[in-house]
């Protein structure tokens, strides 16, 4: 009895990932022209849009009626080659009347992430010499293509960090009065450890600017938040413990963002974020994040007039157009494409991150992400079938 149980244990072991692929390969394909633009694509993995392309694929969505998108290709920007060679195709080679075929085309725009590549990340390894910015930040032929997706009600999707440095100001204006959101010119992310000596990982130009203002002192070993201003280069630290309860900053959804996007009530976002604001009046917001402050760092935040709880998740959807804000990195998430091609993947995304671990951030893709951009999706396909 004991050998026939492991038998059937074993075969349904073996034919489960099989029946899985099955089922993803047999569910109705669905059509649905997506630009993208990513400029900060330092391998060919493209982990900065890699997550919205696993969406499309886990769904079934392809670019034409034979092809599926591709991670390494199907994107507008930078695209890294074998040593230091490199390719720009972004809509910067684009003219009007070109983008204008392009909005005509595309049935939604996606704004992954235009931070962009520098000259001493790029060449890091052949050279200190070479400073700057080798590409990245808004143009104005992407504002263009913004405009004209808008006017034709065509859906756009943005998220950090399109309107911070190396985005000109005038272009964030432009995109800011265009969908009524306002960069506030703070950026965020929670690290394991702000422990210079054992921290590899902490940005030198972090402490560096903290420094500067503080008489050379780097007092903090603990985890928690490091919040940084785009103009100023201004540095707040919230350390576990002394400013913060809890060091993680969460994501609270309303109401109805739970049942319209199928958000969990509370997540956890142990990556980049930005304090964003937004004219409620024109923008509903469906999800924000909440730093778990005490009483020290309240006074701290309120110093430097940064609020404890800020817009994660805003959108405008009507007649008129479809915008949706993502005020984090969403789209950047160190997952697997592989596990895309097996439907009810979800069944088992507890084996696809830790918990248990602060900076990991499997659990937001699966609980978080995933719903979010499904439900976007599929709310595009019924308006353009």
């Amino acid at each position: 009895m004991v050998k026939k149980i492991i038998s059937i244990a074993i075969i349904l072991l073996v034919l489960t990932p099989l029946l899985s692929f099955l089922a993803w390969y047999f569910t109705p394909k669905k059509y649905l022209t997506a630009a993208i633009i990513d400029k900060t694509v330092m391998k060919a993995d493209g982990q900065e849009h890699v997550s919205f392309h696993w969406v499309l694929n886990h769904n079934r969505y392809l670019k034409n009626s034979t092809s599926g998108y591709e991670v390494n290709t199907d994107y507008f920007g930078f695209f890294p080659k074998e040593d230091t060679i490199y390719a720009i195709k972004g809509l910067e080679r684009f003219s009007i009347e070109s983008l204008s075929l392009l909005s005509d085309d595309a049935d939604l725009l996606y704004i992954t992430d235009t931070y962009g590549i520098y000259k001493q990340e790029w060449y890091a390894k052949y050279t200190e010499a070479k400073k700057g910015k080798l590409y990245g930040g808004l143009s104005t032929e992407d504002m263009d293509f913004i405009k004209q997706m808008k006017s034709k009600k065509k859906p756009v999707i943005a998220e950090f960090n399109c309107l911070a440095s190396p985005t000109p100001k005038i272009l964030r204006a432009e995109f800011e009065s265009l969908y009524k959101v306002k960069f506030t010119g703070w950026t965020g992310r929670y690290f394991d450890s702000l422990d210079e000596i054992t921290n590899l990982e902490l940005p030198g130009w972090i402490m560096k600017n903290y420094k500067k203002n503080h008489n050379g002192e780097w007092p903090f070993t603990k985890d928690g938040v490091v919040l940084v201003n785009d103009d100023s280069g201004t540095v707040v630290i919230l350390e576990h413990g002394t400013h913060l309860d809890n060091p993680l900053p969460f994501i609270y959804a309303t109401a109805e963002g739970q049942e319209h996007y199928n958000l969990p009530e509370k997540e956890k976002y142990p990556f980049w974020f930005e304090v964003m604001e937004t004219d409620a009046a024109v923008n509903k917001t469906y999800a924000s994040y909440q730093l778990a402050t005490t009483e020290q760092g309240n006074q701290e935040l309120a110093k430097y007039g940064i609020p404890k709880s800020f817009p994660a998740v805003m959108s405008h959807t009507g007649t008129d157009y479809d915008f949706y804000y993502l005020a984090g990195d969403f789209s950047d998430n160190p997952i697997g494409f592989d596990a895309s091609y097996f439907k009810g993947i979800g069944l088992l995304k507890s084996f696809f991150y830790n918990a248990k671990e602060p900076s990991d951030r499997g659990g937001f893709f699966f609980n978080f992400y995933k719903p979010l951009l499904t439900q976007i999706l599929e709310e595009a396909n019924d308006k353009i079938n």
